[in-house]
């Protein structure tokens, strides 16, 4: 199968590409930078520079290698407004039109559990896909409006788009967007103190290894059974992750300025994975297991 990724050299686009292509697919990464990300650490991927903003760049792209399989991971959080909007509105949409001129079998992009704003809008229990988004800020309005015009190009073109609403994903490098539960892991991991606004301040945790592993399974699927699916994940107060590290550093330094207050500052963080975890037979690892690896990779000072 061939695999085109927008967005290829990001975060999660770099294990998404690097998933694919030890899954013996033809993947060509596309990013706005050259990155030499893959072919010096023996990846077999292809990389392109494409802006996904540029409408004819991503025609090119993929009228040149006719993917049968693209996934969108391009997305831009904290920037401008006008940046942001390029990039997550106009270049989703680029993508979705010319992968319907070309003949593209699947898209696959990453949405959010942004959409589903704060926890207490949905009460203390685990929000499924049949839940109404309440998106409370533009990077979570963005995906909203992606989804939407998913819902269009299915409904009007027939077009197969699978929209996976991902959590709160750690590796060392994660640099925008919720953080603190990896530096939480990553700071004492390398002898650094770390505080913390609010002990109870929960997080839908799930490594990026299992999101990509994730993104993986369902682009291998043309038309997967459903349009959203929630990557799920452990929900953790970072109380209780500061406890995991301990338990691995006892000298962890780890603190926080009040014990209680979090709740009001925690976006959603409960989420029902059954419908992916049915449909593709995915089981997380349990997240003691994840914080082990991560103290291992940042005392070596990486991959990220």
């Amino acid at each position: 199968m061939k695999v085109l990724v927008f967005g290829g050299a990001g975060f999660i686009g770099r294990r998404v590409v690097r998933a694919m292509a030890l899954d013996g697919h033809e993947v060509v990464s596309c990013d706005v930078e050259a990155t030499d990300h893959f072919n010096s650490h023996g990846i077999d991927a292809k990389e392109l520079t494409v802006d996904i903003s540029d409408y004819a760049a991503v025609l090119d792209a993929m009228q040149t290698h006719r993917p049968s399989t693209v996934i969108n991971m391009a997305y831009m959080r904290e920037t401008t407004p006008h940046a942001a909007m390029k990039v997550n509105v106009l270049g989703m949409d680029n993508c979705f039109e010319a992968a319907r001129l070309s003949g593209v079998r699947h898209v696959v992009f990453a949405s959010s559990i942004a959409v589903n704003g704060r926890q207490a809008q949905y009460g203390d229990r685990a929000i499924t896909e049949d839940d109404p988004p309440c998106p409370t800020y533009q990077y979570a309005v963005h995906k909203v409006f992606n989804e939407w015009q998913a819902k269009e190009y299915r409904d009007k073109h027939g077009l197969a788009v699978t929209s996976i609403r991902v959590g709160h994903a750690a590796a060392p490098g994660k640099l925008v967007g919720a953080v603190d539960h990896v530096q939480c892991i990553t700071g004492p991991a390398t002898g650094q103190a770390v505080r913390f606004p609010f002990k109870d301040k929960r997080r839908c945790v799930i490594h990026v290894d299992d999101v990509a592993e994730i993104f993986r399974r369902v682009a291998l699927k043309d038309r997967p059974d459903h349009p959203v699916y929630y990557t799920g994940g452990q929900t953790l107060s970072l109380g209780e992750l500061a406890d995991m590290v301990r338990a691995r550093i006892p000298a962890a330094d780890i603190s926080f300025d009040a014990e209680t207050g979090g709740d009001a500052h925690s976006v959603a963080y409960r989420f029902d994975n059954t419908r992916l975890c049915r449909e593709f037979g995915m089981v997380l690892p349990p997240y003691e297991d994840r914080v082990d690896l991560l103290i291992e990779i940042a005392r070596l000072g990486g991959p990220s």
